[in-house]
């Protein structure tokens, strides 16, 4: 849809997520001269306040969470907030949320940041209070299901009232600049996408690796597992946006059917080619940590680690192995993607001292946005053996590359786009579909084969088996 909205309607205003990321990037959009002049921002959850009560409790998130060099102007965008309570659970307050929204004729976005069990009577207040016209947009904040069958319930719901394309689903990975920067990388250059395919990528490793146990997620982590938290949706848009083919143009047509056939086109997954982990007490940074079951304060069998070997089975990428990796309680915070190029097929520096090693692209995503190119070169100096070489790498560190660039929290894209109606960076439904139905023939095998998540010490890179799956092909996991 082409609108810019006027209205900004954030459902769950008052929770975590509110306070971390979304006040503080629309505080910052706004800082930056990003947001129409005449948007209106609406907060509503079931907190009782008014106006003066939301405008400075957002005060006080943005001083928590917003860097200081980028909190010029936070009266002004303070102006723009208003407070409606609500309990989603009784229609009757929708047309007091209506009344404080205003006529939706001129745009409005609606941000949906609630449990999952309130996402189809929200739905129906607001049909019932109407706010849900053609000049309306709904965003969903994941998680959006547990399961297929239960992300279809929701994706139902949320289509009884809005159009495909009028429903932006969020993976916040997508806002990130240096994923957004795959595509640059891919698609501006000459230099890789004849090189992107089976003919010259041995494999690809993908890591999504956390220093953090649990952090107040408990009921939700426990229930969902490292397989649905972040398989099932960012490290599988990572790997379709690796693995898609050239879309025609950039827009979010082209771009999101590209990613689905990827998605299609993975293939089903044996037992045998994952891993899963559970952390038990350890050591991050010189810290003891407790182990995952002490944090819970019972036994469980959920996942807090899995590793699986995948594969696309396309023309592209037949043959190239996928290892995805992620896990919580790791050594470090890194989330990266490591494209591994095959060896010279044929080295004319054999037996002269010199130790050929194969190429390899690292697209470091988070904590530090960097690109890494190896390359073999010659080492400086005299040798009787007349040659050496060793693998240096060419850096392109995002803050360097672009000095005075800010850095941006991935929301701020998003919410951009979904004021202005840009889906390019959004998921669609059969996209989701397809990733749940990939996820749910795992886990289907786990429990049939009757897998029990294997131990690891807090402060390692997994279980050991982890290793071994990667190595039994002769790779090493990137570190």
């Amino acid at each position: 849809m082409s609108f810019t909205a006027d209205r900004l309607l954030l459902f769950g205003a008052t929770g975590d997520l509110a306070q971390r990321m979304l006040l503080p990037s629309l505080a910052a959009l706004d800082a930056d001269g990003l947001l129409a002049v005449d948007l209106k921002i609406i907060g509503t959850a079931r907190s009782e306040m008014d106006d003066a009560a939301f405008r400075a409790f957002a005060r006080n998130s943005l001083e928590k969470f917003l860097p200081a060099e980028r909190r010029s102007g936070i009266d002004s965008f303070l102006a723009r907030l208003f407070y409606q309570p609500l309990d989603a659970t009784t229609i009757a307050g929708f047309d007091h949320l209506a009344a404080k929204v205003g006529t939706p004729a001129r745009g409005l976005a609606i941000f949906l940041s609630t449990a999952p069990s309130l996402f189809e009577p929200t739905i129906r207040g607001l049909q019932s209070a109407g706010l849900t016209g053609e000049n309306v947009r709904m965003c969903l904040e994941k998680p959006l299901g547990t399961d297929l069958a239960s992300s279809c319930a929701i994706n139902d719901a949320v289509a009884a009232a809005f159009p495909e394309n009028r429903i932006f689903r969020i993976d916040h990975y997508l806002g990130k600049e240096t994923v957004q920067n795959l595509l640059a990388l891919r698609f501006a250059n000459l230099l890789f996408e004849p090189l992107w395919n089976a003919a010259h990528i041995d494999h690809v490793q993908i890591t999504v690796a956390e220093t953090v146990g649990l952090e107040g997620r408990v009921a939700f982590y426990d229930d969902a597992g490292a397989i649905r938290d972040m398989v099932q949706n960012h490290m599988l848009q990572l790997l379709a946006l690796v693995a898609m083919e050239p879309p025609a143009h950039f827009d979010a047509t082209a771009v999101r059917d590209e990613k689905v056939k990827v998605l299609r086109a993975l293939r089903p997954v044996a037992a045998g080619e994952t891993v899963t982990g559970q952390y038990r007490a350890g050591a991050i940074g010189g810290q003891a940590v407790p182990g995952y079951d002490e944090e819970l304060g019972k036994n469980s069998a959920t996942e807090t680690f899995v590793a699986i070997k995948a594969h696309v089975d396309n023309w592209r990428w037949k043959g190239v192995p996928f290892y995805l990796r992620t896990g919580k309680r790791m050594p470090r915070r890194v989330t990266e993607i490591v494209i591994q190029f095959r060896a010279v097929p044929h080295s004319i520096f054999a037996g002269k001292g010199a130790t050929m090693q194969p190429n390899s692209l690292v697209i470091g995503i988070q904590p530090e946005e960097n690109i890494t190119l190896s390359l073999m070169a010659k080492v400086p100096g005299l040798d009787r053996e007349g040659i050496r070489l060793r693998q240096v790498p060419l850096n392109i560190a995002m803050p360097d590359a672009f000095t005075g660039a800010v850095r941006r929290i991935a929301y701020e894209r998003l919410l951009l786009d979904l004021v202005e109606g840009d889906q390019t960076l959004f998921v669609r439904r059969d996209e989701v579909e397809a990733q749940w139905e990939w996820i749910d023939a795992i886990r289907a095998g786990w429990e049939a084969e009757g897998l029990t998540p294997k131990t690891y010490t807090a402060g390692s890179w997994g279980p050991s088996a982890a290793i071994a799956l990667a190595e039994r092909d002769g790779v090493t996991w990137h570190e």
